[in-house]
């Protein structure tokens, strides 16, 4: 049996450093873009007046490094401003408890009705963006990827449910491989079941003087596994 079904918190934990040891060995990696946009709308919600459009084009980087402007994307079809309703949406102040929440806060009611609230209008704005695109009609579902990996880069509160990350959690049984509030606290149970390991390793995991959120930490662990899973 292999080690890390004995033990799925160390196995989080290794993968997250590693994942974390990865960019520190590439400066110019395009994965450091998640870095890059989450300080950048830290450093917005400090200030009264923060520059919407350089907020637009850090988001619309991060995606695009992300696989969110791949040929078949909506979102190539669509320049960087696109993005600015949903900057403004996020910069509200309503939703800074969200911002790099700890798990334990998502237990609140009212910071799951913000989450909700939030989630419901980038999926809103992004579909009616999408069947714009697409001038016909879509029956298929806004993919939940675009809505996490735009909380993950923007608000660090949920991880990205991608391929490589919903692998990994259906792999150690954790959560559900399906985007909602359920699977989002059996992720949070998990995090406060092993929260010392856990925060153990998130104590090397920095932004210059700040810390990777709670939700980074499982979002790359889960990832990393997912992904090794596939390349083996």
């Amino acid at each position: 049996m292999n080690s890390w079904k004995e033990n799925t918190a160390e196995l989080i934990a290794q993968s997250a450093k590693a994942f974390y040891a990865d960019l520190q060995n590439d400066p110019n990696g395009r994965y450091r873009s998640w870095e890059y946009c989450y300080i950048k709308f830290y450093e917005a919600r400090q200030i009264e007046f923060p520059d919407i459009d350089y907020l637009s084009l850090q988001l619309s980087f991060y995606l695009a490094s992300w696989g969110m402007y791949r040929g078949s994307s909506f979102l190539l079809q669509k320049d960087y401003k696109i993005h600015i309703p949903v900057i403004e949406e996020l910069l509200d102040r309503k939703y800074d408890p969200l911002f790099g929440i700890e798990c334990s806060k998502l237990r609140d009611r009212n910071n799951q009705e913000l989450l909700v609230e939030l989630n419901d209008f980038l999926e809103r704005y992004y579909d009616d963006v999408r069947r714009d695109v697409k001038d016909q009609y879509v029956k298929n579902k806004l993919s939940a990827t675009l809505i996490t990996k735009t909380l993950m880069g923007t608000m660090g509160c949920v991880p990205a449910y991608d391929r490589y990350f919903i692998d990994g959690i259906k792999r150690q049984k954790v959560a559900t491989g399906i985007y909602n509030l359920k699977s989002v606290l059996m992720l949070v149970d998990f995090y406060e079941a092993n929260r010392d390991i856990l925060e153990n390793a998130r104590r090397g995991l920095r932004i210059g003087k700040m810390l990777y959120p709670q939700m980074k930490l499982l979002d790359m662990g889960f990832w990393q596994i997912g992904f090794e899973a596939n390349k083996e």
